[in-house]
């Protein structure tokens, strides 16, 4: 086991250092002159040579990336702008007139926050649901199941999102404005601040855990080993628990790993829909401001997720099926 995870983890460390090469040369070395989107429309010479050496734009592109790189090991100095940018250094925004780490990290807590309670929503709810699907395949609550999840999976967050402020907000007063409080400052400020943005994105989650657990449950109970151990006596709902159940975890687990690690990157749509500053309503307003540091920082923080939760997915699915350890 340690050395399968020896083996992801190195793989992880080169996918990572790809990503970081290709998401600075999408900023940095494609753009004709960088240093003028951050300068804006209006920018003086004066403040364009400013800007220029300031972030090193003046040297060549792989010097650039390597004052990059070597910035979030041993940190990186800013000539004009500040003092030292301490490790883990990702670079100063123009914009946020800040470092790049102290935005990320103040931003990040508001899209934890909503990752994991959506996250328990859909879970729960999408799991549940699938499994009685399953259980009750053919029949009227199956039916049900797969008619509703069809019709929340066709919803879009950007629909389903003024919808629900309509319907629970503004028309009713039935829950709070969704905003972000410090779950250390006031609990339940933290709770009904984003039960809102909870519901409306794990609507469309649930709706498709619904339906990968149905047919993954569906698919183990047509297997060999589940029908042998029907004959033998075993009950049904044993078997549906103790093997089926089991067996359809692989592709469950498989694909919330993913799901989460890009839910931990930024939920855009979300965040913009209901006005919650997290990471993915940073994303937007990095792109529509020009701060080319902000954008590489967020998609190197998104790409961290993604990449290190396939390796929690990897271990978690190679203990449940050592065969998984020898690939």
């Amino acid at each position: 086991m340690l050395r399968f995870l020896v083996r992801r983890s190195l793989g992880a460390v080169v996918i990572l250092l790809i990503i970081s090469m290709v998401t600075f040369a999408l900023f940095f070395a494609i753009p004709a002159d960088p240093a003028r989107l951050y300068c804006g429309k209006v920018c003086s010479a004066e403040n364009l040579t400013m800007i220029r050496h300031s972030m090193g734009l003046d040297q060549s592109v792989p010097m650039q990336y390597w004052n990059w790189l070597s910035g979030i090991f041993v940190g990186h100095s800013y000539p004009g702008v500040t003092a030292h940018c301490d490790a883990p250094c990702f670079g100063w925004s123009f914009v946020k007139k800040d470092m790049v780490l102290n935005t990320l990290l103040d931003r990040f807590p508001t899209t934890l926050s909503l990752t994991v309670g959506s996250a328990v929503v859909f879970l729960i709810f999408g799991i549940g649901t699938g499994m009685l699907a399953a259980h009750k395949q053919g029949k009227a609550a199956d039916k049900i199941a797969s008619a509703s999840s069809l019709i929340a999976t066709s919803m879009q967050i950007y629909v389903a999102g003024p919808l629900a402020l309509w319907a629970l907000v503004y028309g009713t007063d039935l829950m709070d404005l969704p905003t972000y409080v410090p779950i250390t400052q006031d609990p339940i400020g933290w709770f009904t601040g984003l039960l809102v943005p909870w519901i409306v994105l794990s609507l469309i989650w649930t709706a498709n855990y619904t339906r990968m657990t149905r047919s993954s449950m569906v698919e183990q109970l047509s297997e060999d080993y589940v029908r042998t151990a029907r004959a033998k006596g075993m009950s049904g709902t044993a078997v549906f628990m103790r093997y089926a159940w089991r067996g359809a975890m692989g592709t469950i687990v498989t694909v919330f790993g993913i799901d989460l690690g890009v839910l931990l990157g930024g939920a855009i749509i979300t965040e913009s829909t209901f006005g919650l500053h997290g990471l993915g309503e940073l994303a937007i307003r990095s792109f529509i401001d020009s701060d080319l540091s902000m954008l590489v920082g967020v998609t190197m923080v998104a790409a961290t997720f993604i990449v290190i939760f396939n390796i929690v997915v990897d271990a978690v699915y190679a203990l449940i099926d050592p065969r998984i350890r020898l690939a």
